[in-house]
């Protein structure tokens, strides 16, 4: 089994990766499955905090037997958030395959701040992405893959067929398209954030403007998009050579 393991900053198209990865055949996907581990280490308040802690393992050994329970498909597919990883006594995993899923962080800051006021930089997961990924590329000698949100809007089959080669499976049309509302494999924090997800049916169109963000997160964004800038260079581009693509089915 592939197990591909998505580190992502929050309100960066995350769950609509989730969901275009969901509509490959025999492909088992997993929402944030360490939340609950996050919330009882960190003591973070966040919405649905209660019903989060009720309706998923509670412990990383519980979290990681799940991870790596042998089950009939070929790719298992865990969304996870990286501040929800930085807390994890074992941080890199063998058996995963890193995915680091990146976004402006104005972008990132000025939809968070509508859910949470003040956040900090552990919220906006950046700083953390590049020292994870640092350390995967020194420990492998190769870099991980990088997914920039901005980029794969601009043309998400060539996004997709990239990643996917360079994850050595297969990529399919379904992945483009998925339809609209909850999905079940939703965790139960979906009402509080996915609701303009749950509106699309696919990934959107590229936003080109510069959103506002209030004042004093501004000094947060300045700090976050040093880190941006350092990870950005390795991201997938749409010229990217692919060496094989199969057939969708």
């Amino acid at each position: 089994m592939v197990r591909i393991n998505l580190i992502s900053g929050p309100r960066n198209l995350s769950t609509a990766f989730m969901y275009s990865f969901a509509q490959r055949p025999n492909t088992r996907v997993l929402d944030e499955p360490y939340y609950a581990v996050y919330l009882i280490k960190s003591g973070a308040q966040h919405p649905a905090r209660n019903e989060v802690l009720a309706s998923i393992p509670q412990t990383e050994a519980e979290v990681d037997a799940m991870v790596f329970e042998e089950t009939p498909h070929d790719t298992l597919f865990i969304k996870n958030m990286a501040h929800h990883v930085e807390i994890l006594s074992k941080e890199i995993k063998p058996g995963l395959i890193p995915v680091f899923l990146i976004r402006n962080p104005r972008h990132v800051i000025a939809s968070y701040s509508r859910v949470m006021a003040n956040p900090v930089m552990r919220d906006i997961g950046i700083e953390y992405q590049y020292r994870l990924f640092e350390r995967i590329r020194n420990i492998e000698g190769t870099a991980p893959a990088v997914v920039d949100s901005g980029i794969l809007l601009h043309n998400p089959p060539k996004v997709l067929m990239a990643l996917c080669n360079r994850l050595g499976i297969s990529f399919y049309e379904e992945m483009l398209t998925w339809p609209a509302g909850p999905k079940p494999y939703d965790g139960v924090w979906a009402p509080y954030w996915y609701g303009t997800v749950h509106q699309s049916q696919g990934f959107g169109k590229p936003s080109e403007e510069n959103p506002d963000i209030p004042p004093h997160l501004e000094a947060l964004c300045t700090e976050a998009m040093e880190y941006y800038q350092n990870l950005l260079p390795f991201a997938i581009n749409p010229t990217e050579h692919v060496t094989e693509i199969r057939p969708a089915k």
